[in-house]
């Protein structure tokens, strides 16, 4: 695994959910690459397994730690393992989450609670535990993962899309909040990009396809193809606009969030 731009990221302490797969460990690893001290965390010991894997020579840089972001008990413990692992935070990215589809008419109440719980709640969580150790360090930033069926109509997910509008909501209010103590807050909004959460195949156990009715309208999704006509992207390109984000680069950006879909939603 070759370096990218090892400067930018050198000496900075970061934390990114959802690290065993997707856009999380395309996180973690590019974070790695520029010169960062990364703790991976991950529901699943596999995953995380395969982080360390494909993290290779800069592995020495990387911890893993299991988490579930719909615990509170299991944040309180992880996000204080971590500081203490890193001695401080400077960045902390909230990819983890899951995704469940179904006609709404059919759904549950625990079904749809389950996806606000770990998407919401799990980044609140994640937030609220580690402020403090942002606040007292420079230029600390958090990326929450917002998704485009935030804006855009994303049919059978009413509990997804409702999470990640509320977590979007969320970050500007934060971004006021805690600008004057220095803590930057900024969302991304992917569609678009092949992942678990996507296609099915994470290993988190959290990150779950969008497992469609069987009878789903399918023209419902004719808007919902990249303008570029190159297909779904790879996690990678969301990483690249994370790990910009999250470092000096993104200086004076807060409070907002930029859309990530190869022009999907013009």
């Amino acid at each position: 695994m070759t370096s990218i731009v090892p400067a930018r990221y050198a000496d900075r302490r970061c934390v990114v959910t959802g690290a065993g797969s997707g856009i999380g460990q395309a996180t973690a690893l590019r974070m790695l690459a520029e010169g960062g001290r990364v703790v991976a965390a991950d529901i699943s010991d596999a995953g995380l397994a395969d982080t360390v894997a494909k993290a290779g020579d800069v592995g020495d840089r990387l911890t893993t730690l299991i988490v579930d972001i719909g615990d509170e008990d299991s944040v309180k413990a992880g996000v204080a393992s971590a500081v203490e692992t890193l001695g401080g935070l400077d960045v902390l990215v909230n990819a983890a989450g899951i995704l469940r589809s179904s006609h709404t008419h059919e759904t549950s109440l625990a079904d749809f609670e389950r996806v606000v719980r770990v998407n919401l709640f799990g980044t609140f969580l994640m937030i609220r535990e580690a402020l403090p150790a942002l606040i007292a360090a420079d230029d600390a930033a958090v990326v929450n993962f917002s998704s485009t069926s935030a804006m855009f109509a994303h049919p059978y997910m009413a509990a997804y899309a409702a999470s990640k509008g509320a977590i979007q909501s969320m970050t500007h209010a934060l971004a006021a909040e805690y600008a004057k103590q220095g803590v930057r807050f900024t969302a991304v909004q992917p569609g678009s990009i092949s992942s678990g959460m996507t296609d099915g195949s994470g290993r988190s156990g959290q990150s779950v396809g969008p497992g469609l009715p069987e009878d789903a309208d399918m023209m419902l999704f004719a808007k919902l193809a990249p303008a570029l006509g190159q297909g779904f992207a790879g996690p990678e390109t969301v990483a690249g606009v994370v790990a910009m984000l999250a470092s000096s680069d993104g200086a004076f950006i807060t409070g907002t969030e930029v859309r990530i879909d190869g022009g999907t939603h013009f």
